[in-house]
């Protein structure tokens, strides 16, 4: 795992709590399924039809039988079932997911989700992340706050194909938390020895910093 990627897991593991029923969407959001504390009562779900995944499998030990929605090999914890896509997708559209935490290729300030269109790379589909958007109680985004060419990912309004408008409820980054309210998009964290004027020189965005963060 990248700085960045660890920086970014680390603060979205602290969002799930005990008890909850939770999807984790493909890319750096799988990564979280590690982190969760072992005395955690959580159900992992994930929209091809697995309620229960475990951490991923030890090398050598993959069952190729046994994968999540982004196809990556991982384990079912005693107790999990298995069912298919329709009673999946039941789930999620009948508001049983209690926490969605996705990954996100653009966040506007509105709080618009556009996570599914890879520029220039042909692409199979939206996946389940337009029905997550809608049907989960809460959802998180997580993501690098810039990309390759250093250009910010947190926008005023997404250029790519949007997954949902005003869907986010947080966005966690390798520099900063924010939250997206009726007022505004607000910044509440920021990582480690990141300072407020780096978020703001990375960050296309507008937005306000919470009086909690600007007390610190």
């Amino acid at each position: 795992m990248s700085n960045a990627r660890s920086i970014i897991v680390k603060r979205a593991v602290q969002e799930i709590k005990d008890g909850m029923n939770v999807n984790l969407g493909i890319g750096i959001p799988t990564l979280i399924a590690n982190e969760i504390p072992s005395e955690f009562n959580v159900l992992l779900q994930s929209e091809n039809g697995l309620l229960g995944i475990g951490p991923y499998p030890i090398e050598g030990n993959e069952d190729p039988d046994l994968i999540n929605a982004g196809k990556e090999t991982v384990t079912a914890l005693k107790g999990s079932s298995f069912f298919d896509s329709a009673e999946s997708f039941a789930m999620i559209r009948g508001g049983h997911i209690d926490l969605a935490i996705l990954g996100g290729m653009e966040v506007s300030e509105q709080g618009d989700l556009a996570n599914w269109m890879i520029p220039g790379k042909m692409v199979k589909g939206m996946g389940g992340a337009m029905d997550l958007v809608n049907g989960a109680k809460r959802v998180i985004v997580i993501m690098e706050h810039v990309n390759k060419n250093r250009e910010s990912k947190v926008k005023k309004d997404c250029s790519l194909p949007l997954t949902g408008k005003q869907v986010v409820h947080r966005l966690i980054t390798d520099l900063a938390v924010f939250d997206f309210t009726p007022e505004g998009m607000v910044l509440i964290e920021t990582q480690d020895g990141i300072m407020v004027e780096e978020v703001i020189k990375n960050t296309e965005a507008s937005f306000t910093v919470s009086r909690e963060l600007v007390a610190k």
